[in-house]
């Protein structure tokens, strides 16, 4: 009897967050170890269909760069990065979409339909889901010399995002997938982050919530402790001090441009731990770091 109490005082617990966030949408960027454990999978497949059947609107956009690199290794092609994004010629741009939006996509879609869900697979280029053009980035700055381009190849960033597919899927009770794809105005396709698809997609459907999944605890302080909460304005400042440093950085500040775009709150949580979206959905503690206007 004690266990039934237990897990019905748990419902009451998420009641408030359940009445907050009913109608709302929340945009999950899908990545890291909860893409490859088995058991993880079928937590974040779970968790995104209750919050569906409960009346929340959650869209996924997911990565998938293991899985792109396995490919590459297999057609003997060593992948090339340069600050953190992979250079993306023809050849590889034909692997990334082919990975990730004929297999990855998929994988996800049939996970979460297998499970009792009704998802739909999308790429940027459905529908003009997302627009893109070429991303420019300066090579690291030698004192007296003067700024030079990186050629990164199809490498995109987020002009635009169409959302008339995502309002349809959801007024019809569909959960859209989507792989981080765009198309520029040539109509080729453009390889982007998923963090910096999610959170331009958050942000144009006013989301209630944008989550990314790390394989960290979250954003952690000067002496390896998690920060909680992280107001947008702190970020340079944490930057500069070296207390956010390499891969947290850009998501940091793709959850700060989401926050300043309109989305309510930006969460970094740990996808290594089962039910990670529930536990930051419907407890009072949450889980991971929260990024505040």
């Amino acid at each position: 009897m004690k266990n039934s109490i237990d897990k019905a005082k748990t419902l009451i617990e998420a009641l408030p967050y359940i009445r907050t966030f009913y109608n709302k949408t929340v945009v999950i960027k899908y990545g890291g170890h909860a893409m490859v454990d088995e058991e993880l999978k079928r937590s974040f497949a779970l968790d995104i269909i209750l919050m569906k059947y409960i009346g929340i609107n959650p869209v996924v956009v997911h990565g998938g760069g293991p899985q792109i690199n396995r490919f590459l290794e297999k057609m003997q092609v060593k992948p090339s990065y340069v600050q953190g994004m992979r250079v993306t010629d023809g050849e590889t741009m034909d692997v990334v979409e082919m990975v990730l939006v004929g297999k990855v996509n998929k994988e996800i879609v049939s996970l979460i339909n297998y499970h009792g869900g009704k998802a739909v697979g999308l790429s940027g280029r459905d529908g003009d889901l997302v627009r893109a053009e070429k991303m420019q980035i300066m090579k690291e700055q030698v004192e007296n010399a003067p700024p030079e381009l990186i050629d990164l190849g199809r490498v995109g960033r987020v002009t635009e995002v169409n959302p008339g597919v995502l309002e349809t899927l959801e007024a019809r009770g569909f959960i859209p997938v989507i792989a981080p794809v765009g198309v520029g105005e040539d109509g080729r396709a453009y390889n982007i982050n998923a963090d910096l698809v999610a959170g331009a997609v958050a942000a144009r459907l006013r989301a209630a919530k944008l989550m990314l999944l790390t394989d960290v605890e979250g954003v952690l302080d000067q002496d390896g402790r998690l920060i909680s909460s992280l107001a947008a304005a702190e970020i340079e400042e944490r930057i500069k001090s070296g207390v956010v440093k390499g891969g947290m950085i850009p998501k940091v500040r793709c959850c700060r441009e989401a926050v300043a775009g309109g989305v309510g709150k930006a969460h970094i949580i740990d996808g290594r731990k089962e039910h990670a979206i529930l536990l930051e959905m419907f407890t009072q503690s949450g889980v991971g770091t929260e990024i505040t206007g």
